[in-house]
């Protein structure tokens, strides 16, 4: 059998419905997977592929999105199965039929964000590791977000930059924001389901102009974390900020963490691409030692 073969089959095995595929498109706007429509004429899916010892990053995406659509306060296309064939892994979900985006959309992308970080859990982190991007992003439960984020997020990132040749000032900067957390994270966040890797190109709106989410990285963290990032590339709608607000209030000390929150993903992006990511981290870095 063919990898395509062996997919059709595993979505015949998920849905206990026929499906023999005679359409398959590739897809673009992604650096980590190869992304296809698969498609019927009647059903459409999306199928995501990589390495085959990629497979427990699909099994943890697809725990992430069902985790989410769970949550039922924001579209989220469910995934349907992951799996292997010969060298290649693979996860299939809904196929979406995107549309554009209206203020009304933005508003309701900002309400349903609020509602999303209104489910708690009683400490940080997450039931298995997850990735963000290609990095392995490591979530063992915390009730302590301080240390959280110290250990598993930039520490850990600090870490990856050090083995990746990154040292330096980089380096001297980070030890020294790493012993400053507790005046930098100077509220009590409770621990909010996140998606935890929101930015401009994991939402959209279907069809219809609803927004959905998709390429988690989830885990229950600082709800500001997330917010920090849709700032973080681009940003979103004001329409977005606003709606969200009035749904959820943001304390003014995110202002400055913010900053905080968004230096894991710049020291991620160093660690995956290089480049003029360090010179950032490192103004950054300044910038949070000089808050304190």
């Amino acid at each position: 059998m063919s990898t395509w073969q062996d997919i059709a089959a595993a979505i015949r095995s998920a849905t206990g419905e026929p499906f023999d595929p005679d359409t398959r498109n590739g897809l673009g706007g992604g650096c980590i997977n190869a992304a296809f429509r698969l498609a019927d004429g009647t059903r459409a899916w999306f199928v995501k592929t990589n390495r085959a010892d990629r497979l427990a990053m699909f099994e943890a995406e697809a725990a992430g999105l069902n985790a989410l659509a769970d949550s039922a306060t924001i579209g989220v296309p469910r995934a349907l199965c992951t799996g292997r064939s010969g060298d290649t892994a693979f996860i299939v979900m809904r196929h979406l039929e995107l549309g554009r985006g209206s203020a009304q959309g933005w508003r309701d992308a900002g309400r349903q964000l609020a509602a999303l970080h209104q489910c708690h859990a009683e400490r940080f982190g997450w039931e298995r590791r997850n990735t963000i991007g290609a990095t392995a992003q490591h979530n063992d439960w915390n009730a302590d977000w301080c240390d959280f984020w110290r250990t598993r997020r930039l520490g850990f990132q600090l870490d990856e930059a050090a083995r990746n040749g990154y040292r330096g000032r980089l380096q001297q900067l980070g030890e020294k924001l790493l012993t400053r957390f507790d005046t930098l994270i100077d509220h009590a966040p409770r621990p909010s389901l996140l998606h935890g890797d929101l930015w401009s190109g994991n939402l959209a709106f279907d069809a219809d102009g609803d927004p959905v989410i998709y390429d988690p990285a989830t885990y229950y963290g600082d709800r500001e974390a997330e917010l920090a990032m849709t700032e973080l590339f681009g940003g979103f709608s004001a329409d977005f900020y606003a709606a969200y607000r009035e749904a959820s209030p943001i304390d003014p000390g995110y202002r400055v963490r913010k900053t905080l929150y968004n230096l894991y993903h710049v020291l991620n992006h160093l660690n995956l691409f290089g480049g003029g990511y360090g010179g950032q981290a490192e103004h950054m870095m300044a910038q949070l030692l000089a808050e304190c």
